[in-house]
């Protein structure tokens, strides 16, 4: 009997420590780099991250001036680190088109000249998405380039690319929203790619597909679709031989993230398929592999790792080009949406991601992650 009521109490014990636990975890303190609400915005959303080649940490959001809403006056802004995330400076505008929407924001850094492009999406601030996949909007989505060539200290005037990049009859159009790649293997090495995503007019399908830039970002070039639709906002990464993988948001009803190879470094992409363990709750995602030495492929995926609700932001890992994945990493449990992973050594990667306590879209934080001792 004694035995058993020991037994019973240390239940009860336990029971409270993972209540106590979760609580820690839901209710813990964000550490924002946007605060919805400061500087002018109402909201804050769309996450993206890069590293210059200084080593400036530089995130980018759109700042939404009068509400959380996708449409009306947005701004592209960013901020900027010097100690690799703890500390950042104040919040600077990148892009202001009076009452019209600039958002979706894509960087990707040249390394050998060290410039920075930074795609993103155009449309009136009056025109909403179904309006414009309507075809009865004002205007359509454009596409834009902006470029740093002083580690994101000062940026380019906006040059609009839409003709080379989109299809006559594409209506609604997104760039990333997350960060590009260059391409380090195979025959196009150096190759700067924009994962981006587009809907048919003429059926209304979506599907993702990828821009590229063959010369350092001063030109750009639309690349392959994916074969199938009911994909859009996606992410990609190269592997060591030279493979392409699209990690895509996926709209049919498994809830489960769709994935893509290219054998030809983004011209062309194969059928989709969908992984069990990367489920969504139909929501944008990142995807980053993790450069180490003398090391096979190690990639690093995160979003709300949920197929019901936005929240439960979490970084999974794959040593072996995406056909596992485990070492699940809890960032915030509570209600979380877009994000961005960025590498910032050896030894840590970090996640810039929407979160909050009752909402996604109180603000966007960021987290570090200590990889030196994953094996």
């Amino acid at each position: 009997m004694k035995g058993f009521f020991y037994f019973y109490y240390m239940r009860i014990f336990t029971f409270f420590l993972i209540i106590l636990s979760f609580n820690y975890i839901s209710s813990q303190e964000l550490d924002y780099v946007f605060k919805s609400g400061n500087d002018g915005y109402n909201c804050f959303r769309i996450p993206t991250i890069i590293k210059a080649k200084n080593g400036t940490l530089l995130a980018f959001a759109e700042g939404r001036k009068n509400s959380c809403s996708d449409t009306g006056d947005v701004d592209l802004v960013y901020k900027k680190s010097f100690d690799n995330g703890k500390s950042w400076s104040d919040l600077q505008v990148i892009w202001d088109d009076g009452m019209n929407t600039c958002g979706n924001p894509s960087p990707v850094l040249d390394l050998e000249s060290g410039r920075l492009s930074l795609l993103s999406t155009w449309n009136r601030g009056e025109d909403k998405e179904w309006q414009i996949i309507d075809q009865k909007s004002i205007d359509t989505r454009h596409v834009f380039l902006i470029h740093s060539n002083d580690n994101g200290k000062t940026w380019s005037k906006p040059k609009e690319i839409t003709n080379d990049v989109k299809l006559d009859n594409w209506t609604w159009y997104a760039t990333g929203p997350v960060n590009g790649i260059q391409l380090k293997n195979g025959k196009n090495k150096g190759r700067l790619i924009i994962p981006c995503d587009h809907i048919e007019a003429e059926t209304k399908h979506y599907y993702s597909h990828i821009i590229y830039s063959d010369d350092g970002g001063l030109n750009w070039n639309l690349g392959g679709s994916t074969p199938q639709h009911q994909v859009n906002e996606c992410t990609v990464i190269e592997f060591k031989n030279g493979d392409l993988l699209l990690n895509m948001r996926n709209y049919t009803d498994d809830r489960l993230r769709k994935l893509s190879l290219s054998k030809d470094q983004g011209i062309s992409w194969g059928n989709i398929y969908s992984h069990e363990s990367l489920i969504e709750p139909i929501c944008q995602a990142s995807m980053i592999n993790i450069r180490r030495p003398f090391a096979n492929d190690l990639l690093a995926f995160s979003n709300p790792n949920s197929k019901t609700n936005r929240e439960r932001m979490t970084i999974q890992l794959s040593f072996d080009k995406a056909k596992s994945w485990s070492n699940n990493i809890l960032l915030h449990d509570g209600p979380s949406a877009y994000s961005n992973l960025v590498q910032l050594n050896s030894k840590e990667i970090g996640c810039l991601f929407e979160g909050g306590k009752k909402s996604a879209y109180e603000g966007i934080a960021f987290e570090k992650i200590n990889i030196k001792d994953i094996k």
